[in-house]
């Protein structure tokens, strides 16, 4: 029997411009709304990142951040 999908967990988060457009792209894409597009990508996160580029990628925007935040 498949897993009752419930979205239990509500909060705000702040997000860029640029990822709230790639999240609302995605989630068009994949035909889910925003939740349920952010559930997917975490329920599954160590298969839909790539590992070999993730912590440079990460890095990159840890060094980028307060920058951005100005």
């Amino acid at each position: 029997m498949p897993k009752r999908f419930r979205l239990t967990r509500r909060f705000n988060a702040a997000m860029t411009e640029d990822g709230y457009r790639r999240l609302r792209k995605f989630a068009q894409e994949a035909g889910l709304d925003e939740g349920e597009a952010l559930s997917f990508l975490f329920e599954n996160f160590d298969s839909v990142i790539n590992e070999d580029t993730f912590g440079h990628r990460l890095r990159l925007f840890n060094s980028e951040l307060e920058a951005r935040k100005k």
